[in-house]
């Protein structure tokens, strides 16, 4: 079953907003087949204009508005690429337009305002998904598959840290990277990842505690989060505005381990198992790459696009790779978090 008309033709897409990580997801947008960016929307018509000449398909147009890019009868998705504090007044926009919605994570800064963008979905019947891109990656989904089928052992242990420094003198403090009224802080920015990978690798967490350093004007600049998942998996994981870390991820099992580059969108991953005769855990053999069975479309951000492709091809109004479920299930962790260590968001 096909609808909305994509079935003989490529997927329309319409970008809302034109910063940095709508960039990226043009650049790869350019590369999925049977989509096409047709359409950018700003609030500024000359950064709209050298969007659209940079990165979109021949014609694509140029909107001085938000309102402007919803209302084009040419798109069929939009990308919300903004702030989080304003993705739920975006959503509903695009929504109350008749279009489906590909929305930046995390999908809000809290758990309401994200049940909030279902309830619009589910009313308007339009598909959304949050743009998790750790949950389309070929990469990651061949590591949870082989997890799931026990072909590394039994997971034991996930560690996980994610964090860059943030050259806070350079921004003005109304950047979304400081401002609490933007969302502003290491747990909604780079918290999420880890917390997303351990959800697709192990399952829902059954405890979650969390540590953090926070900022005089109220944000969490480094938070550490203890966790359990099922079958008795122990969890570490770290997110960080003032700190390079390792961008690691690793899967200790009773026969191995799995180690993930950059794990949120891994550059690559591979499972060492214990060596002939190395019981005691202290020698491990050769390590084997661990390949998805999917192409990687660009960095990543080209994987789910085609998803959301796919689905609109099949009528779905939500991805079975990011379920709404899945997507509100981390934001009430997240919001949990946020709220032991004292950090709220107006």
């Amino acid at each position: 079953m096909t609808h909305d008309g994509t079935a003989d033709r490529p997927v329309r897409w319409g970008i809302l907003a034109t910063g940095k990580i709508a960039r990226k997801f043009a650049a790869d947008l350019a590369l999925v087949p049977d989509a096409e960016l047709v359409a950018v929307g700003s609030r500024s018509a000359g950064s709209a204009e050298s969007f659209a000449a940079e990165h979109g398909a021949p014609g694509c147009r140029a909107h001085a508005s938000y309102e402007a890019l919803v209302a084009d009868p040419d798109v069929d998705v939009v990308y919300v690429a903004s702030p989080h504090a304003l993705h739920l007044e975006h959503a509903r926009l695009a929504f109350e337009a008749g279009k489906h919605v590909l929305c930046e994570k995390p999908l809000a800064v809290t758990a309401a305002d994200a049940e909030a963008i279902v309830a619009l979905a589910r009313r308007h019947d339009r598909f959304l998904m949050e743009a998790m891109w750790t949950a389309c990656h070929p990469v990651v989904r061949a590591v949870a598959a082989g997890l799931r089928e026990r072909r590394f052992g039994t997971p034991r242990q996930w560690h996980a840290e994610l964090g860059f420094v943030v050259d806070t003198d350079a921004l003005a403090p109304d950047d979304r990277l400081l401002d609490p009224a933007l969302g502003a802080g290491a747990m909604l920015d780079m918290g999420i990842y880890p917390l997303t990978t351990a959800h697709l690798l192990f399952g829902e967490a059954e405890v979650l505690t969390a540590a953090a350093a926070v900022s005089a004007s109220g944000i969490d600049l480094d938070i550490a989060v203890a966790g359990r998942y099922p079958g008795g998996v122990v969890a570490t994981m770290s997110a960080s505005m003032t700190s390079w870390s390792s961008r690691t991820g690793t899967i200790a099992t009773d026969r191995g381990r799995i180690d993930l580059a950059d794990f949120h969108h891994p550059t690559r991953a591979t499972f060492t198992p214990l060596a002939e005769g190395g019981d005691d855990g202290t020698e491990l053999g050769v390590a084997v790459p661990i390949e998805g069975t999917e192409a990687l479309i660009g960095v990543g951000y080209g994987n789910e696009a085609a998803e959301v492709g796919r689905c609109l091809r099949a009528g779905l109004r939500e991805s079975p790779l990011v379920p709404h479920a899945q997507t509100l299930t981390l934001m009430r962790q997240m919001e949990d978090l946020l709220a032991q260590v004292g950090v709220t968001y107006p």
